[in-house]
C-alpha cells in the first residue's frame, strides 16, 4: 500500500478546492456517529467514576480498532482490485483528513455575520465549531473566539493530519482524526464526561504533543513569509504557550497571537461556568476583519509548508 507524494499533492488540492461539501460521505461522520452510538450503549448504568472511566476507555479502544480495521481492509481490498482504486482510496482518505478549506469556511461564517451587524448570527454560528457558551459574547469576544479556534485548529486540522500521513499512512491519519473526533464529542470537563471522557482527553493530548509544537514552528515561519512579526511569535510562543491548561493549545495560540499582534484568552463561559483562561500575548490590536485575513493566510500558508514537507519526505 504505497502512498506517493503525488496521492499527497492531489488530496491537497481537493481540500483547498473542494473542501468538505455538505452531505458528501465522509469517514469523520462516520467516526462520530460510531462514537454517539457506543457512548449511548456504554455510558447507561455506569454511575462510579472509575466504571465511567473504564468504559470510556472502552469506547476509544473500540473506535480505534473498529477505523483502523475498515481502513486497512478498504485499501487491501482496493490495491488487490487495482493499483489505481488504492491510491484513489488513499487520496480520498487523507483529503478527508485534513481540514483547511473547511476551517476557513466555518469560520469566514461568523466573520461574515459580525460584519453585517448581525450579532446574534454570530454567535449561532460561531456555537457550531467551539465549545464555549457563545450566547454571552459581545463582537470582540466572538472575534477572539475566532482567532483562537482558528489557531488551534491549524494544529487539529492541517499539521496533526499531514504529521500522521507520515508516520502511518492514510491510516495514521484517519487514526488520528478518530481520536480527535473522540476528544471533541466526549473530552469535555463537565459532569456527564468528567470520567467518561478522561481516556479520550487524554490520548487526544499525548497524539498532539509533537504536532502542536510543529505547528507553532510553521507558524513562525508562516509570519516571516507574510511579513508579520515573526519574532514576536516566536517570544510569545516561549513566554505564553504553557500558561494554558491544555499541554498543547497554547502553542499554535501563542504562535498566532505573536504574530498578530493580538490578545487571546480572558474570561469566558464553558457550560455555564466561568473560567478566567491566561492572557496570551499583547493588546496591540483590535480582533478585527484584518486581524482575521491575515489569520486565514497563516492557516493556508502552513497548510502548504505541511503538505511540502510530507511530500518532501516521501520522495525518499
Amino acid at each position: 500500500m504505497f502512498v506517493s507524494p503525488l496521492d499527497v499533492l492531489m488530496a491537497f488540492l481537493l481540500d483547498l478546492f473542494v473542501g468538505d461539501p455538505q452531505g458528501w460521505p465522509h469517514p469523520v461522520r462516520w467516526i462520530g456517529g460510531l462514537v454517539g452510538k457506543l457512548e449511548r450503549v456504554l455510558y447507561v448504568g455506569a454511575k462510579e467514576g472509575s466504571l465511567l472511566v473504564t468504559r470510556g476507555a472502552l469506547l476509544v479502544a473500540m473506535v480505534l480498532t473498529i477505523t483502523a480495521t475498515c481502513a486497512v481492509l478498504g485499501l487491501l481490498l482496493a490495491y488487490r482490485l487495482s493499483e489505481w482504486l488504492g491510491h484513489a482510496l488513499s487520496v480520498w482518505l487523507i483529503y478527508t483528513s485534513v481540514a483547511t478549506r473547511s476551517l476557513h469556511v466555518e469560520t469566514a461564517r461568523v466573520v461574515e455575520r459580525v460584519n453585517k451587524g448581525n450579532l446574534e448570527g454570530a454567535r449561532k454560528e460561531l456555537s457550531w465549531i467551539v465549545s464555549r457558551d457563545t450566547d454571552v459574547l459581545d463582537e470582540q469576544g466572538v472575534m477572539k473566539s475566532v482567532i483562537e479556534t482558528l489557531s488551534e485548529n491549524i494544529s487539529d486540522g492541517v499539521v496533526a493530519p499531514f504529521f500522521y500521513l507520515l508516520v502511518g499512512g492514510p491510516v495514521g491519519a484517519l487514526l488520528y482524526k478518530a481520536v480527535n473526533t473522540m476528544d471533541s464529542m466526549i473530552g469535555y470537563k463537565n459532569d456527564r464526561y468528567l470520567h467518561f471522557g478522561r481516556c479520550a482527553a487524554r490520548l487526544d493530548d499525548l497524539v498532539n504533543y509533537v504536532p502542536a509544537r510543529l505547528t507553532a514552528g510553521f507558524i513562525v515561519i508562516s509570519a516571516w513569509f507574510l511579513g508579520l512579526d515573526a519574532g514576536r511569535a516566536l517570544r510569545t510562543v516561549f513566554r505564553d504557550a504553557r500558561k494554558v491548561a491544555s499541554p498543547n493549545a497554547g502553542y499554535p495560540q501563542a504562535a498566532v497571537a505573536g504574530a498578530l499582534g493580538v490578545q487571546l484568552g480572558g474570561r469566558l463561559s464553558y457550560f455555564g461556568r466561568i473560567v478566567n483562561k491566561p492572557l496570551i500575548g499583547e493588546p496591540l490590536r483590535t480582533v478585527g476583519c484584518e486581524v482575521y485575513r491575515e489569520s486565514v493566510k497563516i492557516l493556508y500558508l502552513v497548510a502548504v509548508c505541511s503538505c511540502a514537507f510530507v511530500a518532501f519526505i516521501m520522495s525518499f
